[in-house]
């Protein structure tokens, strides 16, 4: 088995032509022989071999099952994956899955809507942003959230399957529709415009998956900017789950220009048997960057990976203010092995700023804390967190609404539960 030579923050980007090769590959695809191909892949790469248990690989059903035994679980409860090589390639490659074209959140025992993606059977059945999902197959939310069956209600993430949905508007308005799952395309910049504050012409970008589409789809959105003159940016990252390396490195590139033209974007540290592997990720010359001199970044639970990293690695360079609750916490990436039908992502590698930063597992705290209003539509300069955002920018203090915000949430003990392995990439159903 040749490794799939390829870097990631969220599975695998920048291509790294020093690592020639992994262990052969399994020499068939018994669940024995994938077991074994797991174990010696973490024996070699896992940034935390070392604290692997000794575990019988003949004893578990599937691969799956054998890495959720063996990860080392002070850190690692859900960064390292299996995922099937066609779904990962659809992702990586064309932005794509397979699903209903929805992303939701559970608060409590409600279901709200968070995004619907065009062209999708949730676009088709007229769902919007703020609904509130009643029943899933017969069940109602509530019954699905005590259960604890809420995660796996839409169904498998196979084209055909269908889910019987009850939902209902933000106006009051119930409906009722069956929709199957397809491939659905993810718009990896979802939405992009300009506001005028205080004469200054501000962009906004809702940036929804580092993927192969993002480059040209972000040099279309910064070339637009630079057009309409933009000196201020609102980054939206509150659904990102992460991607590619290479993109977030576009992106900040295209954010800061010349300012960070050839310094240090952020390094790699791989175990002591991969050190020859660390180097050093660098800005590039973008074509068309905005020079910024600050950025403002919308944030949630949800945004991880790349969208970290994006922020970890620009604040040695220029301010970056965060705006809306605290990140995942994902400070490591991975490498893709690819075997049978499947692709192993385990943690292989963590990744520090300029200044040697990268330690935020507990995710990176907002500047001024903000929800996710889902009352109003992405993009409205009255949807809570974009509001804040803009605020900040004028102000430059947090507002009240913020503060008393952020002193209530310190009260609360806890945190928002949040996807996992695969799913906290694509962040939809």
């Amino acid at each position: 088995m040749r490794l799939l030579i390829t870097l990631l923050v969220a599975l695998y980007g920048t291509v790294l032509p020093s690592v020639a090769s992994a262990q052969s590959g399994p020499r068939n695809c018994t669940p024995t022989s994938q077991n074994l191909f797991v174990r010696d892949v973490l024996d070699e790469y896992y940034l935390w071999y070392r604290e692997l248990p000794r575990l019988n690989p003949s004893q578990y059903a599937t691969p799956e099952a054998y890495l959720e035994a063996a990860r080392y679980r002070p850190l690692d409860s859900s960064f390292s994956y299996v995922t099937s090589r066609a779904a990962n390639d659809a992702f990586y490659g064309d932005s794509q899955f397979v699903g209903l074209g929805i992303s939701t959140q559970v608060d409590g025992t409600e279901m709200r809507v968070l995004q619907v993606f065009p062209d999708s059977p949730a676009s088709e059945a007229g769902m919007a942003r703020g609904d509130r999902i009643i029943e899933i197959n017969g069940r109602t939310v509530v019954q699905l959230v005590e259960s604890a069956l809420i995660g796996g209600a839409f169904g498998a993430s196979q084209p055909g399957v269908t889910a019987q949905l009850v939902f209902r508007s933000r106006d009051g308005l119930e409906r009722r529709a069956s929709l199957t799952k397809r491939v659905v395309t993810i718009p990896t910049v979802s939405l992009a415009r300009t506001f005028r504050v205080d004469g200054r012409t501000v962009g906004y970008l809702m940036f929804r998956n580092f993927v192969k589409p993002s480059y040209a789809a972000l040099d279309e959105a910064f070339a637009a900017l630079r057009e309409a003159r933009a000196t201020e940016l609102v980054i939206d990252l509150r659904y990102n789950g992460g991607g590619l390396v290479d993109v977030a490195v576009h992106l900040g590139s295209l954010v800061a220009g010349s300012l960070t033209e050839g310094r240090v974007f952020a390094t790699f540290q791989h175990n002591d048997k991969n050190s020859a592997l660390n180097e050093d990720l660098r800005f590039m010359q973008a074509s068309q960057p905005l020079n910024l001199s600050r950025l403002f970044v919308i944030t949630t639970r949800a945004s991880a990976s790349a969208s970290e990293l994006l922020i970890n690695s620009l604040r040695p360079h220029l301010p970056v203010h965060v705006i809306g609750e605290a990140t995942y916490g994902k400070p490591v990436g991975q490498y893709g092995f690819p075997f049978c039908d499947k692709v192993l992502a385990p943690v292989a590698f963590s990744l520090v700023n300029s200044e040697g930063q990268g330690d935020f597992f507990d995710g990176i705290a907002p500047t001024c804390t903000a929800g996710d209003d889902v009352e109003h539509d992405l993009g409205d300069a009255a949807e809570a967190s974009l509001a804040e955002a803009l605020h900040l920018m004028r102000t430059g203090r947090c507002s009240a609404e913020a503060t008393a915000q952020r002193l209530q949430r310190l009260r609360v003990r806890g945190s928002p539960e949040r996807a996992t392995g695969w799913q906290s990439l694509v962040n939809a159903h």
